[in-house]
């Protein structure tokens, strides 16, 4: 022990053996704080949103339900980005932070709101494959199976969640876009209607027809005239006759008895809007049949003429279902698997698409479009409406 403790304390050219061991401990202690306090702020909400050009993505997730809820609880960046008990996976996540810091300051390729647009769907994926990766241990960090009462979830949200439960699913296969806006994946369907619109520029000539976009009302076949009303798209129509670019249409519908709202539904008590008339048209349409629904409403199918015009109109419903399945795919392939259309009823999907707009971007024709693709193949709906048996 003498030896040693001779050996320690003697000097070396300068410093004993002992002085220099304490000065490595305390640097190497020094190192060890440093690298904990710089991984701690580095990991921090107040840095990760420093630069620039993650000021769009923290004002999307200011609007989310993981920033400002009803149980006060907030989601930090780490909470959703970091998983904090994978070391591996804590480096990747770091590493990809480091990534980040370069395509911001160095390659300049997101320093710029187009620049950092263009780059979204790229840095979603990578967020994308390290939930995948670790089975959304961020998410079930927080959100645990075992911890859910399914009976205080709505039916669908249960219906769903027990299933995902008994797989362990990944949480990202379901709920992509929860705090930030989903990346454009495909827009391929605009550029289907885009070529619908150009070989629906005159109505063909036959006497059953269906429209492609929304179609205003007019009483007299001028489209100057005062408008009466509008036509839904996907929506069948009897032609009576034509003048010039106008066409005269019968169209049939039902409307539960003594309604004034003058929306028309394509088959009785199902939402499956067709047409909305004004008060004087409605007033000229003739009431074909009185029925009496299980659910005891009455209901009655009226038809009415009016004149649109002859653009966008198609003679087989088959090419706006196909233009349909395309936003389907593209608005809901994004976040999750595409659904079955027959997985909710005609009325289920009314409630089902509502819940989902925060997370797709289309235009009003284009939902409606959806939506009625959806209905015409619910789990309710007839055979003979299924676009995959025709």
């Amino acid at each position: 022990m003498k030896k040693l403790w001779r050996f320690l304390v003697k000097p070396s050219s300068r410093y004993s053996v002992l002085a220099i061991a304490v000065v490595c401990v305390i640097i190497t202690l020094a190192g060890v704080f440093t690298f904990h306090e710089s991984i701690k702020f580095s990991s921090t909400t107040e840095f990760c949103t420093s630069c620039h050009s993650m000021k769009e993505n923290y004002n999307e997730y200011k609007t989310s339900i993981h920033y400002k809820n009803a149980y006060g609880v907030r989601a930090e960046c780490r909470d959703c980005h970091i998983p904090e008990n994978n070391p591996i996976a804590f480096m990747k996540a770091k590493m990809g932070g480091v990534g980040d810091i370069y395509s911001e300051f160095i390659s300049k390729d997101i320093d710029t709101p187009a620049k950092f647009e263009a780059n979204r769907l790229r840095m979603a994926q990578n967020v994308w494959r390290m939930m995948a990766e670790t089975n959304s241990a961020t998410c079930k960090s927080c959100h645990s199976y075992t911890a859910m009462d399914h009976a205080k979830q709505s039916p669908a949200a249960a219906a769903a969640m027990t299933g995902a439960a008994a797989k362990d699913m990944n949480c990202i296969e379901c709920h992509k876009g929860i705090a930030h806006q989903l990346p454009h994946i495909n827009n391929d369907f605009q550029a289907t209607f885009k070529q619908l619109t150009i070989n629906s520029g005159e109505a063909p000539a036959t006497k059953t027809l269906y429209t492609l976009a929304s179609k205003k009302l007019y009483t007299t076949d001028s489209a100057s005239g005062d408008e009466q009303g509008q036509l839904y798209p996907a929506s069948e129509v009897q032609v009576l006759g034509t003048s010039g670019d106008m066409l005269k249409v019968q169209i049939t519908g039902w409307q539960q008895q003594g309604s004034t709202t003058g929306m028309l539904v394509q088959d009785m008590a199902k939402q499956i809007q067709t047409v909305s008339l004004n008060a004087d048209l409605q007033k000229s349409a003739t009431i074909l049949n009185t029925v009496k629904a299980e659910d005891g409403q009455t209901w009655q199918q009226l038809q009415v003429s009016a004149w649109i015009t002859q653009r966008n109109m198609l003679a087989s419903i088959k090419p706006i279902w196909a233009y349909g399945k395309e936003i389907l795919d593209a608005s809901c392939g994004q976040c999750h698997a595409v659904p079955d259309p027959k997985h909710l009823t005609a009325n289920g999907w009314v409630q089902g698409l509502k819940a989902m707009q925060q997370y797709y971007m289309l235009n009003k024709d284009e939902e409606r479009t959806l939506l009625k693709y959806l209905q015409d193949n619910a789990k309710d709906a007839p055979a003979a409406a299924t676009p995959a048996a025709q």
